[in-house]
């Protein structure tokens, strides 16, 4: 008789499901979990879940080849970017960064996560009217003289209009896609649970961490859902170079901009890749790769904070030559120690000294004896990094590049926190818009002098006066405390139940030391009172009781002379003795 075709996958949604009900309490969107299974199954990542909801068996109608099939399936990158594409934009989002981890994903995922695009079909014009009303609180006929109902860009997070104010101000609305907040939230908590599955089933999951880099999701997506954290971005740029004649900030119009609503100055320009038109309009692209690296240098060694999406559409050529950055989105942040390590990484590449590289990571935390062979580590760095000096930009694969330094970071297991990922990640974009724009700098050459300043500047006066008043709040606060913890204590004493006890160990001999002490101290005023009075006594002019001796030619001598040279005599035995007795001591 012929087998009856199984629905393998047909039986492992049945049992999933099943078997993740009992777990219903943990995850408030079960449906979205069906859908999340559904879809690993039909890629063919039963196998995953197998694992992660502890099933040690198959179901009992499915037969042993096909067991064995579900439970062996290699994951592959593409089955994984499939599943995250069909899931929707939270989950595209995530498999964006960790497209940005190639210091914990291996590079075949990595090439593959980079193909999920953000880009979705823009929702209707009404909806996003309704999101700026509800946020400015007025009609849009109030805030704008007109405003493109056609998006200008569409992403999963938001969407971007042309708008015009009064007087012809040319601005751009972005604009938080209705509901996304709520569903993210929803994602982000099936997104914890999954991670925490991996990680208990798979040594790989803990490897990676799969629970952080859910941490690290929620942490970027939530700011990047928060317009005015954006804004705040911009206008910290606008500050930080508001001295600049190369780099130009726009404005943000802070009296129409809200939590989902962000208004900006629009920039007339050409984009950076765009080489054909820069010349057309009589503008060095060499010198405009150099106003970008000359930028990216100050915000790292200067401000510690950088744009960390500097690709050609968020970098602007204006027109009269100047580089102006949009979207800021995504930005990175530089505590002073972390600038500091990372100018000495910088210098000790430039001058090719590697053990100031190697003290700098270890500095930073990222490298230490216990987990990492130092030696061979640096001779790993040396080997990667020596082909490439002397070098011009255009014959450097920095593609090349970026991939050695993660396979020696995966090598050694060397995981980086986010805001360094990042910063590699701009080095290496503003390195290639560098060579879109026929550069022959090196990021590592223009960044030297603004390293050394800041090694010279090291921690200045204003940073110890900050530091310092940070210790006296601090110091102040414990002072505040100090009356109440005196009251509670002696509450406690009084009560009865907060009795003192005091221990004292080693000071049995304290009594004698203290006595030999106070011997050597009145020995040494006998000595001195004695060389004193016996000074005294030999230069007095007044003689007392003279008589006559014979004594090496001495003829006459007084008392007075006797006394003043036995006192003398006196103290220098005394002082020998009581140096001899301190030597011997070893109390010196």
């Amino acid at each position: 008789m012929k087998k009856k075709p199984i629905d393998s996958a047909g039986l492992w949604r049945k049992t999933i499901e099943m078997n993740f009900s009992k777990k219903a309490h943990r995850v408030s969107n079960i449906r979205r979990f069906g859908v999340i299974t559904r879809l690993m199954v039909k890629h063919g990542l039963g196998d995953i879940l197998d694992r992660m909801l502890s099933r040690n068996q198959a179901p009992a109608d499915v037969d042993n080849d096909s067991a064995a099939r579900i439970r062996t399936a290699y994951p592959s990158p593409q089955r994984i970017r499939r599943v995250l594409e069909e899931l929707g934009p939270s989950f595209i989002k995530l498999g964006q960064l960790m497209s940005s981890r190639a210091d914990i994903f291996p590079p075949e995922y990595i090439d593959e996560l980079k193909k999920l695009q953000d880009q979705v079909p823009p929702i209707p014009f009404e909806k996003i009217k309704a999101v700026i009303e509800k946020e400015l609180k007025r009609p849009v006929g109030d805030t704008f003289m007109s405003i493109e109902e056609e998006a200008l860009a569409a992403a999963s997070v938001a969407q971007v209009h042309m708008a015009e104010l009064d007087e012809g101000r040319r601005v751009v609305v972005k604009v938080i896609r209705p509901g996304i907040d709520k569903k993210i939230r929803e994602d982000i908590g099936l997104m914890y649970y999954v991670a925490e599955k991996i990680e208990k089933s798979f040594e790989i999951g803990k490897i990676i961490g799969f629970v952080d880099l859910v941490k690290e999701f929620e942490r970027s997506i939530f700011r990047e859902l928060d317009m005015f954290t954006e804004a705040g971005n911009i206008e910290r740029f606008a500050q930080n170079f508001r001295d600049s004649q190369e780099l130009y900030i726009p404005a943000v119009y802070w009296e129409y901009t809200a939590k989902s609503v962000l208004v900006m100055e629009h920039i007339a320009g050409i984009k950076m890749d765009q080489v054909a038109e820069i010349v057309a309009n009589d503008i060095d692209p060499k010198e405009i790769a150099m106003i970008g690296l000359r930028s990216f240098s100050r915000q790292l060694m200067e401000f510690g904070l950088f744009h960390a999406d500097p690709h050609p559409g968020n970098t602007i050529v204006m027109f009269d030559g100047r580089v102006s950055l949009v979207d800021f989105g995504i930005t990175g942040y530089l505590d002073e120690e972390t600038m500091l390590q990372l100018a000495n990484i910088f210098l000790g590449f430039a001058e090719r000294d590697y053990n100031m590289i190697m003290e700098a990571l270890e500095d930073a935390g990222l490298i230490n004896e216990r987990s990492v062979n130092f030696r061979n580590f640096r001779n790993d760095l040396k080997d990667i990094s020596e082909p490439f000096y002397g070098r011009s930009l255009q014959t450097i694969s920095v593609k090349d590049v970026y991939e050695q330094i993660m396979q020696l970071l995966l090598k050694y297991r060397i995981r980086l926190p986010r805001n360094l990922m990042l910063l590699l990640k701009t080095f290496i974009q503003t390195e290639a818009l560098g060579k879109i724009l026929g550069s022959d700098a090196s990021l590592l050459e223009v960044t030297r002098p603004y390293a050394k300043e800041l090694l010279q500047r090291g921690y200045d006066a204003q940073k110890l006066v900050r530091n310092l008043s940070r210790e006296v709040r601090s110091t102040h606060g414990y002072l505040k405390l100090f009356p109440k913890m005196i009251h509670d204590v002696l509450k406690g004493l009084s009560s009865g139940r907060r009795p003192i006890e005091i221990k004292h160990r080693g000071f049995q001999d304290i009594p004698a030391k203290i006595e030999r002490g106070i011997n050597r101290l009145t020995v040494g005023l006998v000595i001195s009172a004695s060389l004193i009075a016996g000074s005294l006594v030999l230069n007095s002019s007044q003689k007392l009781l003279e008589f006559k001796v014979d004594w090496f030619g001495v003829h006459n001598i007084s008392i007075t002379a006797l006394l003043g040279l036995l006192g003398y005599t006196l103290a220098t035995l005394l002082g020998f003795w009581l140096i001899i007795s301190i030597f011997r001591s070893g109390k010196m």
